[in-house]
């Protein structure tokens, strides 16, 4: 018999990436009138299409951001002129400040620039964060007491404090006044702030509705600063805070982010702030680049600082943004440097537990359930949302997941998939939970341990009612398609005009049909190294099958995928590498998948002989034969049984004769690398 798993042998497939492809339509006649007027490629006119681009203007507006009809922010925001007056005076009596800040990257780089710039203007200024594990998110009543009892007159939220009704109201029946900056969803009532800046309060339609925390403190900052009339010298060390913080908090980079940010970029490889430049140097970004990329500050600084505020003091943050000692600086780099490395060391081990953990776990059917609760004692708090992301990426499930902050008492983190609201699913357990909140794509949580499995059994209902099966897989949404002999240094300059890129403007993603694996290892800590080719001609009957273009590529932390099948569609970011002086155009993998038609897995060419290989220790022969209107690849065991797989079909036959063939699916790993076996045989035979 040709050469099956051993019976009674549980089977183990080949592992890819369980992911549901979404590429975008093409919009060819669209494309095509972009391309007359600008002159780019169509690629990258269809990119621009893909992100709600229909226009010649509308594109000159996102290709040139300062080309924008910016309207002044006190136009915007309706309460800001208040607050510029209540800071103004405040400085001017030389009354006490405090600002109120948050443990994240947004909060602490707000909390900064507001420092930084009520310095700049010779204000008395202080701060507080609250404890991430004592108190959690926002500001309280204890915070406002002890601002109250430390003389201070005004109170100056950041990213935080438009649900904060209570402390608030604290905070003004002992005489204080309250500017409350945020940027956070608002709820059913505000709070009795004197003075509210959130770009949630004005239309979408404004350039200023995307703005971060960092965002709003920026307005704020420089508002005053031209009021007062001391905007000289204080312009760029904000807006390379406000470039930091609005990256980190994965802030839409649309509107006034991206015309700013665009500035900001330029700005940050040679900072004027003293920790920036220790930031940089200690997290081995390159400085020598023209401009920083917002990757650079999404994968390299912002999480040396967003560490901090997981697992670390904010005041670490705080003295590295604000100090203009080079020595300080460099002091609280490293530390930010070693509790990030803490940080990743407590994510990999609390991911590989929680993976241990769902794959032994008989009792529990992600398909059925729709919905993954993961609770474990002894897990740091501070980066399980961090290990949740992680797990949604793995197993394209919402994943809720937390651990005892005592015997009695829980508290967890949960991240999303796009058909999922958790803020939603959180509502849906609320007699359930403790303390709750977040948005649609993420949200954290409390409750006694007594409810947990109760907890489970309501997620799994909610989850029931609005999710299908179609639905758990991660979605991989995927830009156009591209033939590989497109991607030159051409094409990824003219990409540049997207940049800066993130939410809302994500960075291009490509696939390409059929491409063939003809190198590959694994390298680092995990990562596959490999090279493909896409082919020139994959019909029925193609005589030439000459290579159009040979590409590196690196598929991050994708050891358990290991080896790659050597034919499959591949998704894709384009990345620059330079070596030894020599520019080259490199591929990211980040999907890919079996090929959609087996048809072209094989060359269908008549062989003159049959070819003899060998395949996990066993013989056959394979060769090409004709048939009634196709041609037909036939591989053949030692034993006489034969499959035959004719082109066009997604099944191939298998048996002694055709009269006892029964048919096989292509696609099963064992048959699919067993056919890969006899075209590598065959296209050697040709050599």
């Amino acid at each position: 018999m040709l050469a099956q798993p051993p019976s009674g042998l549980p089977r183990r497939p080949r592992r890819l990436p369980n992911q549901r492809w979404q590429i975008h339509p093409a919009q060819p006649e669209l494309v095509s009138q972009l391309t007359t007027i600008n002159q780019l490629s169509p690629i990258v006119n269809q990119l621009l299409v893909n992100r709600g681009i229909e226009t010649p203007a509308q594109a000159e507006i996102f290709i040139n951001p300062e080309t924008l009809d910016l309207p002044s922010p006190l136009e915007a925001f309706s309460d800001l002129a208040i607050a510029i007056d209540l800071l103004e005076q405040a400085i001017a009596s030389q009354e006490k400040i405090a600002i109120c800040g948050d443990y994240d990257a947004d909060g602490m780089t707000s909390t900064a620039l507001l420092l930084r710039s009520l310095r700049w203007l010779g204000a008395q200024v202080d701060y507080a964060i609250p404890s991430r594990m004592q108190e959690g998110y926002g500001i309280n009543k204890r915070i406002v007491e002890e601002f109250h009892s430390e003389g201070v007159r005004l109170i100056l939220t950041v990213d935080n404090g438009i649900a904060a009704i209570e402390p608030i109201a604290r905070a003004r029946e002992l005489g204080l006044n309250v500017i409350v900056t945020d940027h956070h969803d608002i709820p059913p009532t505000l709070p009795p702030a004197n003075a509210i800046l959130n770009p949630k309060l004005i239309p979408e339609s404004s350039p200023y509705w995307g703005l971060a925390g960092v965002g709003v403190a920026y307005v704020l900052a420089i508002c005053l600063a031209q009021k007062t009339g001391q905007l000289k010298g204080l312009v760029k060390p904000l807006l390379e805070l406000f470039t930091l913080g609005t990256i980190a908090d994965l802030a839409p980079l649309i509107g006034v982010n991206r015309r700013w940010l665009k500035r900001g970029l330029r700005l940050l490889p040679q900072s004027q702030l003293e920790g920036i430049q220790a930031l940089i140097q200690v997290s081995g970004v390159n400085d020598k680049n023209k401009s920083l990329k917002p990757d650079d500050i999404g994968f390299r600084l912002g999480p040396r600082i967003n560490a901090i505020g997981r697992i670390g003091d904010p005041q670490i943050v705080i003295d590295l943004l604000t100090t203009d000692d080079a020595g300080i600086a460099l002091e609280r780099a490293m530390q930010c440097e070693q509790i990030n490395a803490r940080r990743q060391q407590l994510c990999e081990e609390i991911e590989r537990e929680a993976i241990a953990y769902v794959e032994s776990s008989h009792a529990m059917s992600l398909q059925e359930d729709r919905v993954l609760l993961v609770v474990q004692p002894n897990w740091h708090h501070g980066v399980i949302g961090i290990v949740a992301s992680r797990l949604v990426e793995r197993y394209g499930v919402p994943v809720f997941i937390g651990t005892y902050e005592d015997e009695h008492h829980i508290r967890g983190s949960a991240r999303s998939i796009p058909e999922f609201n958790v803020f939603d699913a959180l509502e849906f357990c609320r007699d359930l939970l403790g303390k709750f909140g977040g948005h649609k794509a993420a949200g954290g949580f409390s409750l006694s341990a007594e409810n947990l499995e109760a907890l489970r059994s309501r997620l799994i209902q909610f989850a029931n009612s609005c999710l299908q099966p179609e639905h758990l897989k991660p979605l991989l949404q995927i830009d156009t398609q591209a033939n590989l002999d497109r991607l030159n240094l051409q094409l990824y300059q003219q990409l540049d005009i997207l940049h800066p890129c993130g939410i809302e403007n994500p960075e291009p993603v490509f696939w390409t049909a059929n491409v063939k694996v003809i190198d590959q290892q694994i390298i680092g800590k995990g990562h596959i190294k490999l090279t493909v080719v896409q082919e020139k001609d994959l019909s029925v009957g193609a005589h030439s099958r000459a290579p159009l273009q040979q590409m590196k590529a690196i598929a991050w932390r994708w050891r358990e995928y290991f080896p790659l099948p050597p034919r499959i569609d591949i998704a894709y970011r384009l990345r620059e590498n330079t070596w030894n002086g020599n520019t080259n155009i490199e591929l990211e993998l980040i999907g890919v998948r079996l090929p959609n038609q087996p048809q072209i897995l094989f060359p269908l060419r008549r062989t003159a002989t049959t070819i003899p290989f060998e395949y996990k220790q066993r013989r056959y022969t394979c060769g090409v034969f004709p048939t009634n209107n196709s041609l037909e690849l036939r591989i053949k065991n030692t034993e006489g049984r034969v499959l035959a797989i004719e082109a066009g079909n997604l099944m191939g036959l298998l048996g002694s004769s055709r009269k006892d063939a029964t048919q096989v699916d292509l696609f099963q790993p064992h048959y699919y690398n067993l056919v890969q076996a006899a075209i590598q045989a065959l296209e050697m035979a040709k050599t």
